[in-house]
């Protein structure tokens, strides 16, 4: 292998954000639609699935971390959705309310949510450029 090659970048291994409760953080990610992959308690860190790919979010515990309002500008993960519109109506009935109302962007529709501890995520559609999505 070439240095190169070893400095490639080749796709995700995992996001990983900071949580100050492992058990309040799964329940909040699995209202909003994610599911588990494997929680690791005594480890402090869950998966949760994103699709069908192997890389997903980790939750890891910070003991520390209180609540507290996501911070402006904060780091963003974006995920991408079938219709963000119809994401948002879920994730209200799920008791998750939008930061703002979904708002447009060059491939479609983003809204975005916030857990308890700030982390920020995006669902993000391709209705105007469905050549780019998944689907």
């Amino acid at each position: 292998m070439s240095d190169d090659e070893s400095y490639e970048l080749l796709g995700f291994d995992n996001v990983l954000l900071p949580v100050g409760n492992l058990a309040e953080a799964v329940g909040f990610y699995e209202r909003a639609g994610f599911t588990t992959a494997f929680r690791f308690d005594e480890g402090g860190i869950a998966a949760l699935r994103v699709g069908g790919e192997t890389p997903g979010v980790l939750l890891r515990q910070e003991e520390a971390l209180g609540h507290r309002p996501p911070p402006w500008p904060a780091t963003r993960v974006w995920l991408e959705v079938a219709d963000a519109r119809a994401t948002a109506g879920r994730l209200a009935e799920a008791g998750i309310p939008p930061l703002d109302p979904p708002f447009a962007v060059a491939t479609g529709w983003t809204v975005e949510i916030a857990d308890p501890w700030g982390n920020v995520l995006g669902f993000s559609d391709y209705s105007k450029r469905p050549e780019l999505g998944r689907r």
